[in-house]
């Protein structure tokens, strides 16, 4: 009877000890991990009139022509840099002129040969007229000797032709500059063999400057426009020429504007921001019931064509939201939209595939 009290007595003290220990454990709780608000880069849209597009400018020379030589040869020295200005009539590049020193003289021996020729031609005919008066030879070889006469002055003729010609092509062994300018670009260096019309420099001759622009595939070039120079100066520009296609890679049109207002120091390859008035863009909503919208630009990472439409996320007390927006024109830096927005309201910048309506986040502005 002892020994059964005694086990009983066992059994509920480690009873209230494993009760214990798991009451203890449910008190104990696990400290959860906060998550982190997410950061975004945001930017504020930009308004633009219904009839203003703005785009960036090159300053480009009127005249820029890729420069070669007419003969073929191994360059053997190359006498200027890119970036440097030329005067006209300037030694460029010289190709070795062995080559050409050879091709002269041998046609030099033409030469020399069909007056030769020629010489012993008209001596012959002179014998054959004195014969012919003495009744010792017929009209016929009188004829066949003025013939082999004139033939041989042809030949002379070809041959001195090509003595020209080949004469001309040793003076080519030297690419001079055609204008005063500045080579804007150098490819070909000594030691390599070049064949003649292969490029090897390109030169922006001096004088009229241009301001070359790239206008989205859905934009016709307009007639006059203007740009803003680095120091805040604005300068008129008219058409010059506009790319007939649009190109394929970047899906966008090429056109030339006069700009003679551009100051001298201004140097080639300047970025000018310029200013052109387009045709109204529509200010429909976006859908029926939608009120009316405005045209604004914002980066192009901050459109969001997922499965429910062109779309951005606008910022609004930490939160985000949707709003939808209807694309007019897209360039390799900033989309412009029809869009339900406020001047000064921000909107997502990049990772916008990452994003959810409702979701709080913290700023970062670009």
């Amino acid at each position: 009877m002892k020994v059964m009290a005694l086990r009983r007595a066992s059994l509920s003290v480690v009873g209230l000890i494993v009760m214990g220990l798991t009451a203890g454990c449910q008190r104990i709780e696990t400290p959860r991990a906060e998550t982190p608000t997410p950061v975004v880069a945001t930017a504020a849209v930009e308004p633009l009139t219904a009839s203003g597009l703005g785009l960036s400018g090159t300053v480009r020379a009127r005249v820029e022509a890729p420069l070669a030589f007419q003969v073929g040869g191994r360059i053997a020295a190359r006498r200027v840099d890119a970036g440097q200005s030329v005067q006209a009539g300037q030694v460029l590049f010289e190709l070795d002129p062995s080559d050409l020193e050879q091709a002269v003289r041998a046609a030099e021996a033409d030469v020399a040969a069909a007056e030769a020729a020629l010489r012993t031609a008209q001596a012959d005919l002179e014998r054959v007229r004195t014969l012919a008066t003495q009744g010792f030879v017929s009209a016929q070889a009188t004829d066949r000797a003025q013939l082999a006469a004139r033939e041989a002055a042809s030949r002379r003729d070809a041959a001195q032709a090509r003595l020209a010609q080949v004469r001309n092509g040793r003076a080519y062994a030297q690419l001079r500059a055609p204008a005063a300018g500045v080579v804007t670009e150098v490819t070909g260096q000594p030691g390599q063999v070049v064949a003649a019309g292969q490029p090897v420099a390109t030169l922006a001759q001096a004088g009229a400057r241009e301001v070359e622009v790239f206008f989205p595939e859905t934009v016709t070039p307009p007639a006059t426009g203007q740009a803003r120079l680095p120091d805040g100066r604005t300068v008129a520009l008219a058409l010059r020429e506009a790319a007939p296609m649009v190109d394929t890679l970047a899906r966008t049109r090429r056109a030339r504007y006069r700009a003679d207002g551009l100051p001298a120091e201004l140097p080639l390859g300047s970025v000018v921001s310029t200013q052109f008035a387009l045709p109204g863009q529509p200010t429909a909503p976006l859908d029926a019931g939608a009120s009316p919208v405005g045209t604004w630009r914002v980066p192009v990472g901050a459109l969001d064509e997922r499965a429910e439409g062109p779309r951005v996320w606008r910022v609004r007390d930490g939160k985000l939201e949707t709003v939808p927006v209807r694309v007019l024109r897209v360039d390799n830096r900033h989309a412009v939209v029809a869009a339900p927005l406020q001047a000064g309201e921000r909107v997502v910048a990049l990772g916008t595939h990452l994003l959810q309506q409702g979701m709080t986040v913290q700023e970062r502005a670009r």
